[in-house]
């Protein structure tokens, strides 16, 4: 070893050993990995909200905080106080309904050759389901829905308590000749997230509260409980919207041909509303991202980390975007610097 270019020949080893124990840690700890990037999200949020009090209310960055959560929490406990036994009810009636639609369409589909017999159907379903990795897996149980849930809560809540420390941490990880640049990049993926993040709480209000009194005003069964989906949804652009619509069409035409046809007519009009004029106001003061590139990252999110990384593709897609631009903008001084 005492040989210069012996040294210089493990040195290079010793990277590239160390970054395929790097790439295998990423793979290991993919799922936790996912549960801290979703912490960040719900920071992201928590921080927004913190930030858009203190405009009101000049006082500490922690009482601040305190009644951000504190007003989420009577939110969502008065919500469940308020419809609690009707949300029961009608997504126990939206199981049994959207089960009979779809056996209803199978056996249609099955009489004219176009799909296999609903027994065979139901057995590839049940295949697909048993071949899914393990990361849907872990977040498909009951248990560790909740369990993820908590980690993601808490996590959230503590990086919203002192985000410096965690900012100050990360940037001792990096070298020191490039720690300001890392500093520019993480504060413009920060407010890029809030943004992104204040965009999509506003178009789920809007859907879900449009979604609920249009379904009400045409009579459609369970038109609470599809309204609140609707919301949710509506955190996962396109893919959500098709979810939300096959449901709404099957539990209208559940009750009618009427209905049916009211129920789509009010998915159409809702997306028309929230795409052609809610999104674009929202874009002008967020993130804009591509649909077919927001997309695409979902697809391929859901392929490899399961339904969380389909529920983060677009936070990921917007932080990426964001590191590529600074990089681009760094690049662009330095050549100017040069001429």
């Amino acid at each position: 070893m005492r040989d210069p270019a012996m040294r210089a020949e493990f040195a290079r080893a010793s990277v590239w050993f160390g970054l395929a124990i790097a790439i295998a840690l990423v793979v290991v700890l993919i799922q936790p990995i996912l549960i801290i990037l979703a912490g960040l999200v719900v920071a992201a949020l928590l921080d927004g909200g913190v930030r858009l009090l203190g405009r009101v209310l000049p006082i500490g960055r922690g009482w601040r905080l305190l009644i951000v959560v504190l007003a989420v929490i009577a939110f969502l406990l008065g919500t469940f106080y308020l419809t609690g036994v009707q949300l029961v009810e009608q997504v126990t009636q939206l199981r049994a309904t959207v089960q009979g639609q779809s056996q209803k369409v199978v056996e249609w589909l099955s009489s004219k050759g176009v799909m296999p017999g609903a027994a065979d159907l139901n057995g590839a379903f049940h295949q697909a389901l048993d071949s899914v990795g393990k990361i849907t897996s872990y977040v498909g149980t009951a248990l560790g829905v909740l369990t993820t849930l908590v980690f993601i809560l808490v996590l959230g809540l503590f990086f919203a308590m002192e985000p410096r420390i965690y900012e100050r941490g990360l940037q001792w990880m990096v070298p020191r000749d490039s720690r300001e640049e890392f500093t520019v990049t993480t504060q413009r993926m920060a407010t890029t997230l809030r943004r992104l993040l204040a965009g999509r709480l506003t178009g789920m209000a809007a859907e879900g509260v449009l979604t609920w009194i249009a379904l009400e005003v045409g009579g459609v069964p369970m038109a609470l409980v599809l309204g609140i989906i609707a919301a949710i949804m509506a955190f996962i652009p396109n893919i959500g919207a098709f979810i939300t619509g096959a449901l709404m069409i099957a539990v209208g035409f559940s009750a009618g041909a009427h209905t049916g046809f009211w129920a789509l007519a009010t998915w159409a009009v809702v997306q028309s509303f929230d795409g052609y004029v809610v999104v674009p106001i929202v874009a002008r003061r967020t993130v804009d991202l591509p649909p077919a590139l927001t997309l695409s990252m979902q697809i391929l999110a859901s392929a490899l980390f399961g339904i969380l990384g389909l529920a983060l593709a677009d936070p990921m897609t917007a932080m990426i975007k964001v590191a590529l631009e600074r990089r681009s903008e760094r690049q662009g001084e330095k050549d100017g610097e040069t001429a």
